[in-house]
């Protein structure tokens, strides 16, 4: 949207300094304008992109019951400790790569399970799991945990 906004201010600017002033000094006038319509428009883009961010985060914050949180942060550890194990592997070498993909597997098995808990105690999706109580989405976290790390340990060798 902002291109289409540049690309369609400096073609009047341009023909009306052509028509007042001299051949010189409407190449000159556009160019002082380009500049100054770029950085405030895309210091505005920043500022609005940063109170939507901002407005974002407080609404969850404020509205995001602490069961959800405790889970979302669990989901967060779980993708970092993922990009680890890939940044590892990528620098220090993949040489037992039976452990790597088990490990990288189970944190990615693990951030499933987890999506598929949250969703499932999320308040807001009450309407959708009328028939899944907390106590049997956290049963079936756990059961399909153990499986998970079952097969993961013993991919190892």
């Amino acid at each position: 949207m902002a291109p289409k906004k540049q690309a369609a201010t400096p073609t009047p600017q341009s023909s009306k300094p052509a028509t007042t002033t001299t051949s010189s000094t409407a190449s000159h006038t556009p160019s002082k304008s380009q500049s100054k319509n770029t950085p405030t428009s895309s210091i505005r883009n920043a500022q609005d992109a940063q109170e939507i961010a901002v407005g974002i985060w407080n609404n969850y914050v404020e509205k995001t019951p602490q069961r959800v949180k405790l889970v979302d942060a669990f989901m967060l550890f779980l993708m970092v400790v993922g990009v680890l194990q890939f940044v590892y592997c990528v620098i220090g070498g993949n040489y037992p790569f039976n452990a790597f993909l088990s490990g990288f597997s189970a944190t990615v098995g693990q951030f499933v399970l987890t999506a598929s808990l949250r969703i499932q105690t999320n308040p807001e999706n009450k309407a959708e799991f009328e028939r899944i109580s907390h106590e049997r989405a956290f049963a079936d976290f756990v059961f399909g945990s153990m499986i998970l790390h079952f097969f993961c340990v013993n991919f190892i060798n």
